[in-house]
């Protein structure tokens, strides 16, 4: 895996926010469970027919368009991406972000996280026309739902970096940088280590 492939997959990963596993079944979690553990270590073509499962059994337990099915759709979307096959991660992607935009409203931060889901896909295409202003709205609902100094906001924060630094635009990326960097340090002072 490229240092690229690794560094999108990691920013894809710090905005996986869980989603209750209350009334999911045995069978369910069992599938999501083998899918995370091949997904961390790395084999994705194996952890693939588990995280499959989950998106079937998922759509069956609640419908095709209930907010729970947004994770099977995410890690098989995420799966698709990691090996290259973008045209199939798109749609999944754009679903979970259609799901949540309607089940929670457009300002909601999990549909920040599918927001910043989707420009990593694009991202990774080298589709930084599309990617950007997915990035920008992602940054701008965590502000606003979670607060300037919040440490997701730090992550938006460097996720909008990167994005400018392959774009060819340091000096915006090192103030973004800097921005999240205060807030981390900010963050550290206020709650600090025991």
């Amino acid at each position: 895996m490229s240092v690229r492939s690794l560094i999108l997959s990691l920013l894809a990963v710090l905005w996986l926010w869980p989603i209750t596993s209350y009334g999911q079944s045995p069978e369910l979690m069992d599938a999501y469970k083998r899918a995370g553990v091949l997904y961390a270590l790395g084999r994705y073509q194996e952890a693939l027919p588990f995280a499959e499962k989950a998106l079937r059994l998922g759509e069956r337990k609640f419908g095709p368009d209930h907010p729970k099915v947004t994770r099977g759709l995410n890690d098989l979307g995420e799966l698709y991406r990691l090996q290259g096959w973008y045209a199939d991660a798109e749609p999944l992607h754009k679903r979970a972000l259609a799901i949540f935009e309607k089940a929670l409203g457009p300002e909601h931060p999990y549909v920040a996280n599918r927001l910043n889901n989707l420009a990593v896909l694009y991202q990774a295409q080298g589709k930084y026309a599309e990617a950007e202003p997915l990035v920008k709205r992602s940054l701008a609902i965590v502000e606003k739902a979670l607060g300037p100094d919040h440490p997701k906001v730090a992550t938006s924060l460097e996720n909008y970096a990167a994005l400018l630094r392959e774009t060819e635009r340091s000096g915006e990326a090192t103030m973004m940088e800097l921005l999240a960097r205060a807030i981390r340090a900010k963050h550290a002072k206020e709650n600090p280590a025991k």
